[in-house]
This record gives C-alpha cells, structure tokens and sequence, in this order.
C-alpha cells in the first residue's frame, strides 16, 4: 500500500484505519507539569488518538523535581493508553509510525556524565533559588537571563562548588533528554534551546559572543569543560533530528509491537508547541498556554528597548525572535478550589462531573462584578518571579466591605489565575509598545467555553481566539511539528515548505476559530482589579517570609 494510497484527505473510518495500519500517523508526545499526553495525528492534523498519564512533581531536599523513573513509567503508560485509544477507535493495532516528536516543560537542569549517568536530580523550571546566578549572567551577557533557564541553574551549582559539576559532559532539558533515549542524538529544538542559553540572531545556534563571556567568569575558570561542548546541537523546526531507534521503540513499547525507523522532529519545549498549536509563529500574534504554569509567547517584529526582567527573549522552532512572559503559577489553585466544591457536591449527594463542575462555577465568574467586587486571589503555589516574590502562600484576601459572593469569588479566581501574567503583558505591550493583532490561547481553562477567554481578552485588551484544538495543547503542537519535519524529508532536497505556510494552508484552513474581543466594561473592571491586586502583593510577600 503506498503513501497516496492512505492519504489523510480520506477522513471516513476505513481511511483513518488504512493509515494506522500502513504506519503512517505522526505521534507527539508531551511531558507536561500535571500530565504526559500524547496526540497521534494524519498529515492535516486531525486528531486519531489519544493517551495520557497524569503525574506530579514533588518538593525534595529544597527542590521542584521529577524522577526519570517516574517520567519513563509515564510515558510507557501514556502510550499504552493511546495504543487502547487507537484499538477502540479504529480496531486496528498500533505497530508502525511516519514520525515522533517529544516536548516537555522547558528551561530547568539536567546534567549526565560521559557515561550517560544522571549527576543531579532534575530541577525544574519551577525552582526559584538561582537569584544570584540569574543576576550575574544578566550583568555579564547584558540580557535577561531567567532564574529558570538552564545556564542559571549551571551557574548556581558551580557558585554553590556541587561536587558533580566537573563531571558534566552533557547538559539537556527533559525533552532533549527523552529523545536522546528515543534516537540517540543529543539535539534540541530553538525554541527549548533558547530557554537554555541565548541564541545567535540567526536563530539556529547559540550565540558565540555570549558564549566567550560565559566563559570569560572568574567563576568559572576552574571548570574542566568548555559550555559549547555540554550542549546539545541546536536544529529548527524541519532538520533531521534522527529516527526511532530498536532501542527508543522499546523503550516507548516495551510490549514490541512498535517498530523503529519513524523520522523524529527536533525536541520542542511546551512554549514552542503552544505556538505551533495556536498557529501563533507570525510576526504580531501570539499565544497563551495556560496550565499549572502559563506564559504567552509574542513573535517580534523588532528588538525591543534593552533587557527586562519581565520578558524573555526565546524564539520560534523556527528560530524567529519572540518576547515571552513566563509566569510560574496559573490553575493549580484554581483546581483546588474547584476540587472543594466537587467535594461539596459530593456530600449533598449530588456528586458533579468535571465537565458540569467548571461549567457552572466559571459560568458564576462571568456573572461576577467586573472588578470581582473587591476580592482578591493569589494563586501562588510557588514563588512568582514576575511579581517579585520569592515564596508563594496561595491567598484569598479582601476588606470588610468587599462583596463576597460566589460570583466574585470565582470571577476573582479567573482574574488571578492570569494576575502575574497581566503585569508582565502590560511590561511588553504598555511599556515596549509591542504590537500584537490577536492572542491564541490554548489548555484545560479555555475548555468551557468563551468564560476564561474573554478574562483574558480583558485583561490584554486584546482579541483573544481559541480553536478546536485549545484543550489538545502541546502534544497536539508536537505531533504536528513531527508531520512537517516528516513532510520536509519526504521534499529530496526541493525547498521545503515552510512552517508558517505547512501551519496555515494544510492544518489550520479547515479549523474552526472562536474570536472574542475585549469588553470596555470588563478592560475597566480588570484595570481596578489589577491595581489592588498589585498593592496587595506587598500581604504575599509577607506570608511567604512568616510560613517559611
């Protein structure tokens, strides 16, 4: 059977079957901070399968942190779940694929020595103990370099003299890692790589100037590697990242039944796939993946001022210059609140599913006042860089005379979910005079429907749009990512379409689009509400230094 044989223009059942059942679906497979999905796609981007694995970071000798034991488990697990998804929906079994892809949480720290031996647990992006090497390289490389990136997580173990950091032969990010164990190539995409150390303008290596500073520290002097060496190679969206290995096709099945040999797409971080899975890889726009963590990602059409300690400065998976605004909380509290109310209902004995839970009570959000009425939220399970605190109390705070209602209680919990991320959009927008014509957002709080999307519209003052696939999030992006890289090794050395153009004629032409504007009412009520909830950082702080 050949490849126009399964063409995925065939969308009836016997269609998406032949296709599985010639190998040819496209895989992309996300570590994310609460669950490992995966999304197995045709070459248009409709969805054929999924699988997930929940899963849960923990907080271990003063760290945010993963076992890889855990992530390997999770990710045979999530396969296994979409192989069951696939049989049930198709009847066929899953045995071959045309390419793979994996993303993961980005920035954060993991070493190995020459032998592939892990030096340190893996240290999230969530860790905020990095200030002073932060700092320093800030000064040094005249950027601003996040407490979170990788180098800032290098430099503190060299200042702090950490037995392992002379053994260091390769330094990766969880997606880099779980593809070198897939492939065997030590590769990772621009967009993940410029969460590691900064880009060359080019947008496809790392910038050698910046490196000579690195290497110019006093603190450093004593290292017996050079940085360039511990790094992965930077590749964009379409390079030759390798294929599945036996080996890697093993170890993602270890039932057998998966064969190797599917092309591989260069590792992405989420904040990549979230662009690629909002189409948002164009000069003015952006996007918005909101998870436990949430960031928005704005493609530049020009440098901005000088650095800042609010944006980012990452790129594309094609290497394009994007601002990004990173915030290290968003839905977790809100889930816990929800998961009270659930309980709630529970004990009256009229238990709600999930689906029926957020509707409603996002539903009384949208009723709230437009200023929530005076009640405030901090959703601040850790540390919150952009709003300068460094220990996070989750806090619910409001004066006597607040109107404290379910209403605004929930419309406030929605306003905080995006609190940190509205300071940092007014550094880039207000300030920078960025311009961005529409924000695409996608994840699990954009699901019910038109609620949380027009908060956001709101608070932006900018058109916000969601698609079909905004609760699909970044596996789906991968998976897609995989399909071009596909698509380009198929081109035999003919110019490549591009991933804009690969993003806007094939995938995105038939996608159904929700547009909502911002609300004068709502942009008024966001602005008093912002204002209060930037005095009130001042109680965070203080709760923060009290409980520690």
């Amino acid at each position: 059977m050949t490849h126009a044989d399964v063409s995925s223009a065939d969308h009836t059942a016997a269609g998406a079957a032949a296709l599985l059942e010639a190998g040819r679906p496209h895989l992309g497979l996300e570590l994310g901070s609460t669950r490992i999905k995966a999304a197995l796609i045709d070459d248009s981007g409709a969805v054929l399968a999924t699988g997930s694995h929940a899963w849960e970071n923990e907080f271990s000798d003063e760290s945010w942190t993963y076992s890889l034991s855990n992530a390997w488990s999770g990710i045979q697990d999530c396969y296994a779940d979409l192989v069951r998804d696939v049989r049930e929906r198709h009847g066929v079994e899953l045995t071959g694929l045309a390419s793979i892809g994996i993303s993961a949480m980005m920035h954060g720290y993991l070493a190995f020595d020459a032998e592939g031996e892990q030096l340190a647990p893996f240290r999230t992006w969530r860790n905020t103990y990095t200030a002073d090497a932060s700092a320093l390289l800030s000064r040094t490389l005249e950027l601003n370099i996040p407490l979170r990136w990788s180098v800032s997580h290098l430099l503190h173990a060299i200042l702090g003299g950490e037995e392992h950091v002379p053994r260091i032969a390769h330094l990766t990010t969880l997606a880099g890692y779980v593809h070198w164990q897939l492939t065997g190539r030590q590769v990772l995409g621009a967009g993940d790589a410029s969460g590691m150390f900064p880009l060359a303008a080019s947008g496809d290596a790392f910038d050698p100037e910046l490196l000579e500073r690195f290497a110019g520290l006093d603190e450093v002097a004593d290292v017996p590697w050079n940085l360039p060496d511990i790094l992965p190679e930077v590749l964009v969206a379409g390079q030759d990242a390798g294929s599945l290995t036996a080996e890697g096709a093993a170890l993602l099945d270890p039932s057998g039944a998966l064969r190797s040999g599917a092309v591989a797409a260069a590792p992405e971080g989420d904040a990549g796939t979230g662009m690629v899975a909002t189409q948002a890889v164009d000069p003015r726009t952006g996007n918005v993946s909101a998870g436990t963590s949430a960031f928005a990602m704005v493609v530049l059409e020009g440098p901005l001022s000088g650095p800042r300690e609010e944006i980012d400065l990452v790129t594309t998976p094609s290497g394009d210059p994007v601002a990004m605004i990173h915030t290290n909380n968003c839905t977790s509290d809100l889930d816990a609140w929800l998961g009270i109310f659930g309980r709630f209902a529970e004990m009256l004995g009229r238990p709600a599913d999930p689906e029926e839970l957020y509707s409603t009570l996002f539903g009384a959000g949208a009723d709230g006042e437009a200023d929530a009425g005076g009640v405030l939220s901090y959703n601040y399970v850790s540390g919150e860089h952009q709003t300068g605190v460094p220990s996070g109390r989750p806090l619910l705070v409001r004066e006597q005379e607040a109107r404290f209602t379910l209403e605004n209680f929930m419309r406030s919990q929605l306003y905080g979910a995006f609190g940190a991320l509205a300071v940092g959009m007014e550094a880039l927008l207000k300030d920078e005079g960025v311009q961005l014509d529409v924000m695409y957002a996608h994840g699990g709080i954009f699901r019910t429907r038109g609620i949380a999307q027009q908060v956001l519209a709101d608070a932006l003052a900018t058109p916000v749009a969601v698609g079909e696939s905004a609760g699909e999030g970044g596996s789906w992006g991968m998976a897609l990512l995989a399909a071009y890289t596909a698509r380009t090794a198929a081109a035999d050395g003919s110019a490549p379409t591009s991933l804009s153009s690969f993003l806007s004629e094939e995938v995105f032409a038939s996608q159904e689009l929700s547009t909502l504007q911002p609300d004068e009412a709502g942009m008024a009520g966001h602005a008093t509400w912002l204002e209060s909830y930037r005095t009130g950082l001042q109680v965070e702080r203080l709760a923060g230094e009290l409980l520690d």
